[in-house]
C-alpha cells in the first residue's frame, strides 16, 4: 500500500502558489511532484520552492505522468468540468477549485464517472475542513443557540481590473461563482438543510454579477446574505436561534482576513469566544483527501454535497433573472 499520495497540479493560479502548493508540501501524506502550465515561467515559479517537482509545458503531458496519483486543478471556472473529466479518465484522483461545475446537471455526470472509475473526485471547499466549522454544526446540532430561525451572511472585496479572470464572463466570472458559495455552503454544512426557494436580486457590471441580494427559505429557517466584488472586503456569518445566536467572524479566510474566532451568546446575555488559531484548512483539506485515497476514510466534501451547492447557485441565477 503507498505510504502518500503524489500530487500534480494542472495550472499555475494564485491560489495553487499562495495556498494548495504549500499545503500539499506540509500535509502528512501528501507530495508535490509535477506542475503544469501554459505560460512560460509559472509552472517554474509555483515549483521553485520544492525540491525534485517536474515541469511540464502542456496539460495532456501531465495526465500521462504515470508518477501522479492526484491533481489539483486551479483552472477558470469554465474549464472545470472538462479537466475533472479527463482528469478521471486519465486515472488520477481529482481536487477541482470551486465551482466545479457551473451547473448542477454537469456534476451528475462528474458524479457517474467518478463512481466508474472508482476514483475520489472532489471540490475545494477549504471550509468544510476547518475545524470552526466543525464545531459551529455541532453547537447547532447540540441546541446551544435553540431551534435555529435566521441565518444571515455577507462576503465582499474590491476588485475593479476587467483584467482578473473574476471579472470576465467568458471565464465564467462572477461574485456569486467565486465568493457566492461559501454563504451558502456553510449554511448548508452546519444545518444540513437545503433550500425550498430563493428571491435574489444581482447588479451587473462587466458582464458578470458584481453583486448579488439573496434571501432564501429553508424548511426550518431563512437565510439571507449578499456578496459583492465592488465593496470594501467583510465577511462573517451569523445564525440566531430562539436562545441565542453564533457569529462565525472570519468563515471564509480565516488567517488571512481575521482571526478564527467563533462568538456564542446565549439569551442569558453570556458570551463566549472560541478561538482557532493555527488551523490551515488548505492542508486539513490535503490530508483529508489523501485519508480517502490512501486508507477510504470518508471526504468531508464530497460531489453529492456539491451537487446541492451549485444547485442553490443555480436557483439564485434564475430567481434573480438575466443582466
Amino acid at each position: 500500500m503507498a505510504e502518500f499520495v503524489r500530487w500534480g497540479i494542472l495550472g499555475a493560479a494564485k491560489i495553487a502558489r499562495e495556498w494548495v502548493a504549500p499545503a500539499i508540501h506540509i500535509s502528512d501524506r501528501g507530495r508535490l511532484v509535477a506542475v503544469a502550465s501554459r505560460t512560460p515561467g509559472k509552472a517554474e515559479a509555483l515549483a521553485a520552492p520544492y525540491p525534485d517537482v517536474r515541469l511540464h509545458s502542456d496539460y495532456e503531458a501531465l495526465l500521462a505522468d504515470t508518477d501522479i496519483d492526484a491533481v489539483y486543478i486551479p483552472l477558470p471556472n469554465r474549464d472545470h468540468v472538462e479537466w475533472t473529466t479527463k482528469c478521471l479518465e486519465a486515472g488520477k484522483h481529482v481536487l477541482c477549485e470551486k465551482p466545479i461545475a457551473l451547473r448542477a446537471g454537469e456534476i451528475d455526470d462528474l458524479i457517474a464517472l467518478r463512481d466508474r472509475t472508482g476514483l475520489l473526485a472532489a471540490e475545494a471547499f477549504m471550509v468544510t475542513h476547518h475545524p470552526q466549522w466543525a464545531r459551529a454544526r455541532a453547537l447547532i446540532a447540540e441546541g446551544a443557540i435553540g431551534p435555529l430561525r435566521q441565518a444571515q451572511g455577507a462576503f465582499s472585496f474590491m476588485l475593479r481590473d476587467e483584467a482578473n479572470i473574476r471579472n470576465r464572463p467568458e471565464q465564467g466570472g462572477g461574485a456569486l461563482r467565486d465568493i457566492g458559495v461559501y454563504p451558502s455552503v456553510t449554511t448548508r454544512f452546519v444545518t444540513g438543510a437545503e433550500p425550498v426557494a430563493v428571491k435574489a436580486e444581482i447588479d451587473w457590471d462587466m458582464g458578470i454579477d458584481a453583486t448579488a441580494r439573496v434571501w432564501a427559505r429553508f424548511p426550518e429557517f431563512h437565510l439571507d446574505f449578499y456578496v459583492s466584488m465592488r465593496m470594501a472586503g467583510r465577511q462573517v456569518m451569523t445564525f440566531h436561534g430562539d436562545d441565542g445566536w453564533l457569529t462565525v467572524r472570519a468563515g471564509f479566510n480565516p488567517g488571512a482576513y481575521d482571526d478564527a474566532v467563533l462568538e456564542l451568546r446565549a439569551s442569558d446575555r453570556v458570551t463566549v469566544l472560541e478561538r482557532f488559531p493555527r488551523s490551515d484548512h488548505y492542508k486539513s483539506q490535503i490530508d483529508a483527501f489523501n485519508a480517502t485515497v490512501l486508507d477510504g476514510a470518508p471526504f468531508p466534501c464530497p460531489l453529492e454535497f456539491s451537487r446541492g451547492n451549485q444547485r442553490m447557485i443555480d436557483m439564485i441565477y434564475e430567481a434573480a433573472g438575466p443582466a
